[in-house]
């Protein structure tokens, strides 16, 4: 699964939420903190970098990603991307579905 395919994914409203991708996640032993940086510019770049690479260790990721994305996570780093790259993928589906 790509994460392109993420965000096509339907989203079931009244469907149970899914969150056994915790229990093998890497942040879960990582200051929560650490994904939710004030900001996006100066210091924050390097936090968000920072999460980003506990991300990338992470064998959950895109579940944590598709997670994010059903459930409307604007805040924070959240499989991998930050929040202007959650918007953009959001637009770009948008767009996708438009055209289609």
């Amino acid at each position: 699964m790509n994460r392109d395919s993420i965000v096509r994914t339907s989203y079931a409203p009244n469907a149970p939420v899914n969150t056994n991708w915790r229990a093998r996640s890497v942040c879960k032993d990582e200051d929560p903190d650490l994904f939710f940086p004030i900001g996006n510019t100066g210091p924050a770049l390097l936090q968000i970098e920072e999460a980003k690479s506990v991300c990338r260790r992470c064998p959950v990721m895109e579940g944590c990603l598709q997670w994010a994305l059903e459930n409307g996570q604007e805040h924070g780093v959240w499989g991998g991307l930050d929040e202007d790259e959650r918007r953009r993928m959001k637009r770009r589906a948008a767009r996708e579905r438009a055209n289609a």
